[in-house]
């Protein structure tokens, strides 16, 4: 007795299914990665955050910088405050509204921009920082090319980004480090700006996602096994109308 070739709608459906299972197993291991990820962040940061705070990295610093190594590094300066303010957008725990960014000579010459807190409107009062100031902070990498789906636009004085060397470079800037720095909650005494509104705490949904993934794949590898199922014996070939 010949074996019925399968028909091309049913090779084209297990293909399918299969392409699926492939799919979703990718989909899997990219969210066990991610999750390996977050955990190594959330790892780094909570030490970062939790440390004495540390003299910003100066010029000879600037070339090796990366996100791994410094990103949310506690750090702390004296210096001055430049009159120029960028207002960039900002959404926090406390709704919607703009950071404040000025830059900020150190006593060693170093130019740094400082995100001294939150506002929620461009006409809120903004707490003058006049003379010698001490700050302290996290460090925060550049957030170059504006926001989602937004550019900067520094001509209008509409930033959605806290984009470092654009910054700068509208305030008449020359040499500025490339990082910024979120100042803590206690930087202006409670008054506005509101500093320490980093978010330093970042949720790990991964591993659920990565299950989700996989059951998917099992469900879509089930599908292909009894698709390519052979037919039992015995059993009936299907009534087509005249």
């Amino acid at each position: 007795m010949t074996r019925r070739p399968r028909p091309i709608r049913t090779l084209l459906l297990a293909s399918l299914t299969l392409a699926l299972t492939i799919g979703f197993v990718g989909l899997g291991w990219w969210q066990i990665e991610r999750r390996a990820w977050k955990i190594d962040l959330i790892d780094r940061v909570e030490s970062r955050i939790a440390a004495s705070p540390t003299t910003p990295p100066g010029p000879q610093d600037w070339a090796d910088l990366s996100r791994e190594k410094a990103e949310y590094l506690r750090v702390a300066a004296e210096g001055q405050f430049l009159d120029p303010v960028a207002l960039v957008q900002a959404v926090t725990e406390r709704g919607g509204g703009y950071w404040v960014v000025s830059p900020f000579v150190t006593q060693g010459g170093m130019t740094i921009l400082v995100n001294r807190g939150y506002i929620p409107s461009r006409t809120a009062e903004i707490t003058p920082a006049e003379g010698e100031q001490r700050i302290v902070g996290l460090l925060r990498m550049t957030e170059p090319e504006g926001g989602f789906l937004r550019a900067n636009d520094p001509d209008a004085g509409r930033w959605y980004s806290r984009d470092v060397a654009e910054i700068a470079r509208s305030m008449g800037l020359d040499t500025v480090a490339p990082y910024f720095v979120d100042a803590e909650a206690d930087a202006n005494g409670g008054t506005p700006p509101v500093g320490g509104l980093t978010v330093v705490r970042f949720r790990n949904t991964h591993l659920v996602y990565a299950l989700t993934w996989f059951t998917l794949a099992a469900m879509s590898l089930g599908a292909t096994i009894l698709v390519l199922r052979p037919a039992r014996p015995g059993a009936r070939e299907p009534r087509h109308a005249d």
